[in-house]
């Protein structure tokens, strides 16, 4: 009877578990529709990843791709989807992996002098958290220019 018993309450909160909702899965369902309506509206053809980033290669780099351990540096601005710029100006002289999972992404697939956009759902930016120019659940936009990489 005790292994009904247990059997029982094991199913109960397997059903109920499968039932909970994954709040990162539905903001990251959000965010690709509201960059996908933004490509739309602004007239814009994007690429995208398995992660949900996109990503338009306006100039192909020449140089070298970097990895998460290159010292990268990049020219760039980050704006929300309304256009307000929350932030401009050149990183350098730090890893690539100090940078949030978006860059961590999205600047590997420039190579050295390579220039475009990164369209960065909320799960690969900030997240949750939020600040007094990126409010919480934010989809950055980051015009970005790769001049360096260092190994």
């Amino acid at each position: 009877m005790k292994k009904i018993g247990l059997l029982i309450i094991i199913a109960v909160f397997v059903f109920m578990s499968c039932e909970d909702e994954n709040p990162i899965a539905d903001q990251l369902k959000v965010d690709i529709e509201l960059i996908e309506a933004y490509l739309q509206d602004s007239s814009l053809v994007a690429e995208s990843t398995g992660s949900g980033l996109y990503y338009i290669i306006e100039k192909e780099g020449n140089g070298t791709y970097p990895s998460l351990s290159s010292i990268v540096e990049v020219n760039y601005e980050g704006a929300l989807l309304d256009g307000t710029v929350f932030d401009e100006g050149t990183v350098k002289s730090y890893p690539l992996y100090v940078y949030i999972k978006g860059w961590q992404e999205g600047i590997r697939l420039f190579s050295e002098g390579g220039r475009g956009t990164l369209f960065v759902p909320s799960k690969l930016g900030y997240g949750t958290t939020s600040s007094t120019s990126i409010p919480a659940n934010s989809v950055l936009i980051f015009n970005i220019e790769l001049v360096d990489v260092t190994d």
